[in-house]
């Protein structure tokens, strides 16, 4: 019957979720379904003194991070760097390479550190005019911007400030640059599928007579009721969502200023991750006051919060445009980072939860038995299981990490996995299941594009989950052949 309860609060979770309703609602109150259908559980010690400490421990590990990425995406957008960006490489490729052309803007912008949903947002627009001068239908739009912006920029390419690459820094003292070798492989193979498919789909369409906008006599129409609560679920400002035209005296910056912001986040979260901080006499981190710890398990952190620090300096100083508006644009940035912190906060609580419960025990030691001698294998499972669960790749990780974390660094070490291995796998694992129907970035991603999961989410099943799932399988195989590199 523990496990039995588990099981009935996640279905709640995802059922819920799909229904539009806010994971800071749902996430305690799955956990308190988990612990009533629990045999001895208390009920309100479980949320005070699991459920909250969790909860808490994560934003205070996390917060600078989704602060300072959503105010550089706020001032790359603001600044014109974003738009100047997706129309150049547009330009470049023509309109007879349009869906490799959205593909690598949102590959750029979200490497670089913009939120994947203003990219989202920034090249919409630009992909509707390039599908339509190409006679591309709409319904691909969707998957196209989701293979540059939600699979190999966020989980394997090395030193991207992603979320999904920062998180797991802390369990296994990693940088953001961990395994890049496999990383670059992962993300090739994501990349490679991706495009066949799309361009595979694409010359079918165009073969069968179809073209833009391919609604066979529906009228575009929001496919959401509730697309006001998933926007601002994932911090929007919803007047994004349909951006009135303003006339600007200032002009755009040029493509090299426009990508400096880019090349500064990645170049200095290299820095400092693998030259200055691992120099620092940091002796002082292990007093209790400074959490007793090491500069091996904060550098990682600590690099991207430098890294994005001088990036968003960078951008007040070149672009006057944004300095007109300075305080609107810190404050709308500082805005959208409050809510998708506390929305993967609130899983990690119901995590803890979880794994508080007497079920969880065997849960665990089933997963654990998953191919018990390589730890990779029941890690890259339990990652993109509850990652599919939860419908949030960084929450899914979290859950994952905070409960087997140190279970699966014991199992590496034994076994003579490299950490930096655990790192990248972790990291790919999250950017499988994590796309299923109820995702929130799906869903806004459609709302954005006025479609309906009928419409499009075969193709964004295709690049978003059966993509990095091959990616991930070939870096696991890969990874316990050579190990990392």
């Amino acid at each position: 019957m523990d496990v039995v309860g588990i099981l009935i609060s996640l279905a709640v979770l995802v059922a819920l979720a799909y229904r539009g309703i806010t994971v800071l609602v749902l996430a305690p109150l799955a956990a308190l379904i988990a612990v009533v259908l629990q045999r001895d559980a208390p009920l309100l010690a479980s949320y005070t003194q699991v459920f909250m400490p969790a909860a808490a421990g994560f934003i205070a590990l996390y917060f600078p991070l989704f602060l300072l990425g959503a105010v550089f995406g706020r001032f790359m957008e603001d600044s014109g760097a974003a738009r100047i960006i997706s129309r150049r490489f547009v330009d470049w490729l023509g309109e007879r390479n349009a869906v490799l052309a959205i593909v690598l803007a949102c590959a750029v912008l979200t490497y670089g550190g913009v939120s994947l949903f203003v990219v989202a947002f920034a090249v919409y627009p630009i992909a509707t005019a390039m599908f339509r001068q190409a006679n591309i239908p709409k319904r691909f739009i969707p998957a196209t911007i989701a293979l540059g912006a939600f699979t190999f920029t966020m989980t394997a390419l090395p030193g991207t400030p992603a979320n999904q690459n920062a998180i797991p820094m802390p369990f296994f003292d990693t940088t953001p640059f961990a395994a890049p070798g496999l990383g670059l492989i992962g993300g090739a193979i994501m990349f490679t599928v991706g495009m066949f498919w799309l361009l595979f789909r694409a010359a079918r369409a165009r073969g069968a007579g179809e073209g833009y906008p391919d609604f066979r006599g529906r009228s575009e129409r929001p496919p959401l009721k509730d697309l006001r609560e998933h926007a601002q679920g994932e911090g929007f400002d919803l007047m994004e969502i349909e951006p009135p035209e303003v006339e600007r005296s200032e002009p755009p910056p040029s493509l090299p200023v426009a990508l400096l912001p880019i090349v500064l986040v990645v170049l200095f979260n290299y820095v400092f991750s693998s030259i200055a901080f691992p120099k620092l006499d940091a002796s002082y981190l292990a007093l209790p006051k400074y959490g007793s710890t090491t500069i091996a398990s904060v550098k990682g952190i600590w690099a991207i919060i430098c890294a994005l620090l001088v990036a968003n300096l960078f951008l007040v100083a070149a672009s006057q445009r944004l300095r007109a508006n300075l305080k609107r644009s810190l404050d709308d940035g500082a805005n959208a980072s409050v809510l998708p912190i506390f929305n993967t906060a609130s899983l990690v609580g119901f995590g803890a939860v979880v794994a508080s419960l007497a079920g969880f025990a065997t849960i665990r030691d089933s997963i654990l038995s998953v191919a018990p001698g390589n730890p990779l294998v029941s890690l890259s499972i339990a990652v993109n299981v509850l990652a599919g669960v939860t419908g949030s790749a960084s929450g899914g990780m979290s859950i994952a990490l905070q409960t087997l974390g140190e279970t699966y660094l014991q199992m590496a070490r034994a076994a003579g996995i490299a950490p930096e291995l655990l790192h990248r796998v972790t990291a790919i694992a999250t950017g499988g299941l994590d796309a299923l129907p109820h995702n929130g970035a799906v869903i806004t991603l459609l709302s954005i594009c006025k479609l309906t999961h009928r419409d499009s989410y075969l193709d964004i099943f295709v690049v978003a989950v059966a993509g990095p799932i091959v990616a991930l399988v070939a870096v696991v195989v890969l990874g316990t052949v050579f190990g990392a590199f």
